[in-house]
């Protein structure tokens, strides 16, 4: 085994709703002969770093240098466009800018398909 996940048992993994009652909440498949059963939740301690991206914009070297206090830099998104939320430099869902309490946060409004999701693994 090279310790990198079969991308067939990820999907199978990842679209299966119901436990397997002989496993109790773990799902897996044996591998190699070992009779290991493998499931997600060795995943899921595992930190990831969440980023939203309001808009990009390219701009020159002589304009990062003229910048300073109030200065606007144009975004390629419009008002309104939903954000997008990353997980790891990969894009997983889009939604709107909510306030909770005295912090931004992000109600999402689409969440990217999780065959998706695996496809774009690696």
């Amino acid at each position: 085994m090279n310790g990198k996940p079969d991308p067939d048992e990820l999907k199978e993994l990842l679209q299966s709703d119901t436990p397997n009652p002989t496993l109790g909440s773990r799902q897996g498949t044996s591998h190699g002969g070992e009779g290991a059963n493998r499931g997600l939740e060795f995943l899921y301690d595992v930190p990831l770093q969440i980023s939203v991206e309001v808009g990009r914009s390219k701009i020159l070297l002589r304009d990062l240098l003229k910048m300073g206090e109030g200065y606007v830099i144009e975004l390629d998104k419009l008002a309104g466009e939903p954000l997008d939320l990353y997980v790891n430099s990969r894009l997983i869902a889009r939604g709107e800018a909510v306030m909770v309490g005295d912090k931004f946060g992000i109600r999402l409004t689409e969440v990217i398909s999780t065959a998706d999701r695996v496809e774009n693994l690696g």
